[in-house]
Order: structure tokens, then sequence, then C-alpha cells
């Protein structure tokens, strides 16, 4: 199977795969107790039985699940993810309106993961059983170990409160690419980033030991090749395959852990209004946002496998 028909079957598989996403979304939410009904009339106890009655059927609450489901799915079909019920803003609205602050908290965590996981593996695997190999294995370890959340807050309360480095929260009025902003994501990146670049430098550490350990190493030595050149050309190009196969896997991590770390700092991000979505039991918002997420994810384990092909010309889709 050549490359090209790799990427259609797998661009066609998607269609399958974010129906179920939608489904077993949709059944577990419908699961837990209350809707956004139950919300307004716990907020105005003096609604009716008959005006919660009507609420319901306006608001399509008022069939079954599965008719629910369906009336759904054939409005997102044509583009439509349908409306926040208490507000009555456009769902798609809400998720481009935050769209942009998500994917610039992403790169932050991203940069910083590969910024400090490939050099610190190359430096471990070089040095490996030396102090420095113990130290960032250490470092490593505590990393994937902390909850980012915990992470968020001490550095927080460290590079903010105690040594006035960076704003508590973000500042208002500005664009997202101004000085003062960007200056404010470096924290909420370090803190969604820490765990995939401690991830990473272990993958990276590994693949890198392995890699200095075969013949064609031994041999590009034995030509006389400087060894910044070994490891820098030969070395590290095959140890990025392992290393890639794992950036693809931790988009889910990063993805995830925006919803957390987007409460700790206060930051208008998609996690952010995914919490209140479930908190107002927004089921439009709630679907729309997975939905997005799951595509995401899939999107990136797909750029994964043609990079595998990129590095390794020896990949084949059979």
């Amino acid at each position: 199977m050549s490359l090209q028909r790799f990427i259609l079957k797998r661009t066609l598989s998607i269609i399958p795969i974010m129906f179920g996403v939608s489904v077993i979304t949709f059944g577990m939410f419908h699961l837990t107790p209350g809707d956004p009904v139950t919300q307004l009339v716990a907020l105005n106890p003096d609604v009716s039985a008959a005006e919660e009655a009507a609420l319901r059927e306006r608001w399509g609450l008022s069939g079954p699940v599965w008719q629910q489901y369906l009336d759904w799915i054939s409005n997102v079909l044509v583009g439509d993810f349908g409306l926040e019920l208490q507000t009555g803003r456009e769902v798609s609205d809400i998720v481009w309106s935050r769209l942009p602050e998500t994917i610039a908290l992403g790169l932050f965590g991203w940069a910083f993961a590969l910024v400090i996981a490939i050099p610190a593996g190359i430096y471990a695997a070089v040095n490996k059983d030396r102090l420095g190999d113990t130290i960032s294995r250490f470092l490593a370890l505590s990393g994937i170990s902390i909850p980012n959340f915990w992470l968020g807050l001490m550095l927080i309360l460290i590079f903010s409160l105690y040594l006035g480095l960076f704003p508590v929260l973000a500042p208002s009025r500005q664009s997202l690419l101004s000085p003062e902003m960007l200056w404010y994501l470096i924290l909420p990146g370090i803190t969604i980033g820490t765990a995939s670049a401690a991830s990473i430098m272990r993958v990276m550490r590994t693949s890198m030991t392995e890699e200095l350990n075969k013949e064609y190493v031994t041999a590009a030595r034995a030509k006389g090749l400087p060894e910044r050149t070994v490891i820098l050309k030969h070395v590290l190009r095959n140890s990025l395959i392992s290393v890639v196969t794992l950036a693809a896997t931790l988009t889910a991590s990063i993805v995830a852990g925006s919803v957390v770390v987007e409460v700790v700092f206060n930051w208008p991000g998609l996690g952010r209004e995914f919490i209140d979505a479930i908190n107002q039991r927004e089921i439009n918002v709630v679907m729309a946002i997975t939905l997005f997420t799951g595509f995401f994810v899939i999107l990136a384990n797909l750029v994964a496998d043609i990079v595998y092909a990129a590095l390794d010309p020896r990949i084949r889709y059979d």
C-alpha cells in the first residue's frame, strides 16, 4: 500500500471514529443527572412544572435519548452545532472564539517539551550512567509524577507572587501575539509541557542508547567521522522515529491537560469553556468541543505516520 492510499484510508476512518466518540460522549452525558433546564429551575424555584416542561420541549430535551441524538447528529451533518441553551450563542462561534487561545497554549507546551526533551535525551544517552544521566532521569521521573494542577499553582506562587516575574492573571484587552500575552503564556506552557517533556526525554534517551550500540555507528566512527556528526546526522535521525510515535500519542495528554491548566491560570480557552459547559449541563457545547479535540488527536496521529516515512524511507504501508 502506498503512502497516498494509506493517508486516504486513515482519513476515511475518521468518520466511524468520530461517530463512535459522539455516541459515547452523548450517552455518558445523559447518564449523569440534570440538564440545562434543571440548572435554571434551581436558580429560579418559582418556575412551574408546566413552564419547565415547555422549556424542555423547546430545547429538544423532552424526547428519549436516541431521538435527541438523532436530532443533534442530523444538525451537525449540515454544519449546525446548535446553540448554547442558556445564552442563545452559536456553539460554533464559541469554539472558534476560544480556539486561538487553546492553540497558543498547546504550541507553548509543545515548544517547551521539545526544546527541553530532545537535547536532554541526547545528553543523557551520550553520558549514559554518569552523573548527568542520573540527574536527567530523576528530573524526568519527577516531571511525569507531578500533577500539572499542583505544578501550575507552585509556579504561580513562586514566580508570580513571590518573585513578581509574571502576572497572576492574563493581561486583559491584549492581542494574543502581544509581548505581554506571550510572556504570560510561559508559565502555563511550562505546566502543560512538563509531563510531555519528561516522557519524550526518557524515550529519546532509550532510543539514542540503542542506536549508539549498532554497527553503523561503529562503522561511521571507524571512518573517522567527528562524534558530533555521528550523533546529530546519523543517530539522531533514527532515534526521532520513536519520539514522533510518542509525540503523537501525547497530543491527547496535552489536550486533556489544557482543561486543568486553563482553569488554574484562568486562561480563556476551550478547556475552561469545556468545564463551564459541564457545570451548566450545556450538551451542545460539550459535544462540539469533544468532537473537535477528538479530530485533532486523530489528525496528529495521521501527521505522525507521514513523518515516519520522511524520517525512514524504509517504512512501507503494506
